[in-house]
C-alpha cells in the first residue's frame, strides 16, 4: 500500500516540505506502507478549468491526466496544509477539485500546521474530503509554528526539538490511518 503525503502549499518559502518530510521521519513505520511525498507545486496546474465536470474521469488537458495518474498510486493520504486566514490554501483545494473518483473511498489524515496550528483549515479540510468521499481519521494533528521557531527564508530552524511535543498525536493519527487503510484493502 502506497500513502502520499501532499504538500497542500505552493507560496514560496513555505514551510510544507519540511514538515513533509518531518511526517514521513516521524510517522510509526510498517513494513506493507510505503510513504511518498507529493508535491503539488510540482505539477503546475493553473486554476480548474477542465471543460467537463470531474466525476466524468473525462480529462481534456495533460497537466489532468499527469495528477489523476499520481493521486491513483496510492491507497490513502496525509495532507499536510498550512492555515491561511483561518482556511487552508486555494492551491490545495484547487488541487483537489480536479479530481473526484481517484480520492473517493480511500483514507486521508489533515496535519495543519500555522500560529495557532491550524485547526480551522484542518476543519474545512475535513468537509471537503467529507465529500469527496474520502475516509477521514479523527486525530488531525494541529502544529504550531511561531516566528521564534523560523529562521532564514521563514525555515523552522530545529523542526526535531520544535515538533517533539507533536510526535505522540502524530502516531495515534498514524494508527487510526493504518487501521483505516486495512479496511479498505
Amino acid at each position: 500500500m502506497k500513502v502520499q503525503i501532499i504538500i497542500g502549499s505552493t507560496r514560496p518559502n513555505r514551510v510544507g516540505p519540511q514538515i513533509a518530510k518531518w511526517v514521513s521521519e516521524n510517522i510509526p513505520t510498517k513494513s506493507t506502507v510505503e510513504y511518498e511525498i507529493v508535491d503539488i507545486a510540482d505539477f503546475n496546474l493553473p486554476m480548474f478549468n477542465e471543460p467537463a465536470h470531474p466525476a466524468t474521469g473525462q480529462y481534456e488537458f495533460e497537466y489532468t491526466r499527469v495528477w489523476s495518474e499520481k493521486i491513483k498510486e496510492a491507497s490513502g493520504y496525509i495532507l499536510v496544509t498550512p492555515e491561511y486566514n483561518a482556511g487552508y490554501p486555494a492551491s490545495l483545494k484547487n488541487a483537489m477539485d480536479y479530481l473526484y473518483h481517484e480520492w473517493s473511498n480511500k483514507p486521508v489524515m489533515i496535519v495543519s500546521y500555522g500560529v495557532g496550528g491550524g485547526p480551522t483549515s484542518s476543519a474545512q479540510l475535513r468537509q471537503v474530503v467529507e465529500r469527496l468521499k474520502m475516509h477521514p481519521v479523527d486525530t488531525s494533528p494541529a502544529l504550531t509554528v511561531t516566528r521564534e521557531m523560523t529562521g532564514e527564508h521563514d525555515q523552522i530552524k530545529d523542526i526535531s526539538t520544535s515538533f517533539k511535543p507533536y510526535v505522540g498525536n502524530l502516531e495515534i493519527a498514524a494508527v487510526e490511518l493504518l487501521f483505516k487503510l486495512t479496511e479498505n484493502s
